[in-house]
């Protein structure tokens, strides 16, 4: 969908309601703006337990054949590293 080009008319813009306005900053400062700006880009605490990122080396067979599968390769390679963790734990 394209932008609407041509001039702009105040009738073509809704009225604001006093809710719009609910979580507005205001401040007289740049400094303070940026303080804020920068608090809400802050990321939360990782919900999910944390990777560790490694270099490993794999032979050319068994990245061709996970590349092939598609986006999302490397989440498919861990999860059958993680079945053949699972079934070896319990053998063992």
């Amino acid at each position: 969908m394209s932008a609407k080009r041509g001039p702009v008319s105040i009738d073509d813009t809704p009225a604001t309601q006093p809710g719009d306005w609910s979580d507005a900053f205001v401040t007289h400062s740049i400094d303070e703006l940026r303080a804020a700006v920068t608090a809400r880009r802050t990321r939360g605490p990782n919900k999910r337990e944390t990777k560790e990122q490694v270099a490993v080396r794999f032979s050319p067979e068994v990245l061709t054949f996970f590349r092939a599968t598609g986006p999302g390769w490397q989440t498919r390679m861990d999860q059958a590293l993680r079945d053949y963790v699972a079934k070896h734990r319990l053998s063992a």
